[in-house]
């Protein structure tokens, strides 16, 4: 799997477990939402680490949180 693939599933899954539409989280984070829907979509190959922050301080995570995720067990280079 790839960083971003896992990256995109990662955001879809919290927001699922949160009941939160892609659209409600943009709006959580102050992230626009085509930034937010680029990066589920696959379209950003590499987010910004400040994104990623942004994400999880609107879900009230901690980064290390985001990332403690079977998703990013093993990613591929690509």
């Amino acid at each position: 799997m790839t960083l971003i693939s896992a990256v995109s599933y990662r955001i879809v899954e919290l927001c699922n477990e949160r009941d939160i539409t892609i659209n409600k989280l943009s709006t959580i984070c102050g992230i626009t939402q085509s930034t937010l829907e680029g990066i589920v979509n696959k379209k950003f190959v590499n987010p910004k680490t400040l994104t990623i922050l942004r994400i999880c301080r609107g879900l009230d995570i901690k980064i290390k949180d985001f990332y403690d995720s079977p998703l990013f067990d093993e990613l591929d280079d690509d």
